[in-house]
């Protein structure tokens, strides 16, 4: 494998790109080589899930589209990034809070650090922001 792959797709910020989001991530890793009946590709496609879903529910109609990024690197650790053009970083709500949503954040930084990972949000030079997921990549070189 080359010490550098990446996949992007930018979708309408919509309900009905969350599962496009996932189909698309699911097919990339299945081509990098992570079996898709995996625990790491079930927590993969509920972490891109979830960001997608903020990126749609959480922008109020004013990023037009979202951006799903994959990046593998040395075969050793993946990044997934989910880019919105709105300027409101995510919220993390007290555990007091009581409503049906709102958890989201809470439950992507629980998958990342329980496969090792980070969570990181960073600025975008138009004024939006990307939330990244870096894990350690689990999947044996073939050779």
């Amino acid at each position: 494998m080359a010490d550098h792959q990446e996949a992007t797709v930018t979708l309408p910020s919509d309900p009905v790109s969350v599962s496009a989001a996932r189909r698309h991530v699911a097919r990339t890793l299945a081509e990098w080589g992570l079996p898709d009946d995996s625990e790491f590709a079930d927590t993969i496609r509920l972490i891109v899930s979830e960001l997608a879903t903020n990126a749609v529910q959480h922008t109020f109609g004013q990023s037009p589209t979202f951006t799903v990024d994959l990046r593998l690197e040395r075969d050793e650790e993946l990044y997934l990034g989910v880019t919105d053009s709105h300027p409101r970083w995510p919220q993390k709500l007290p555990a007091a809070v009581r409503q049906d949503n709102g958890r989201g954040m809470v439950i992507i930084r629980m998958l990342a650090k329980e496969r090792g990972g980070r969570l990181q949000v960073t600025p975008t030079a138009e004024g939006g922001k990307t939330v990244w997921i870096a894990l350690p990549w689990v999947v044996a070189v073939q050779g």
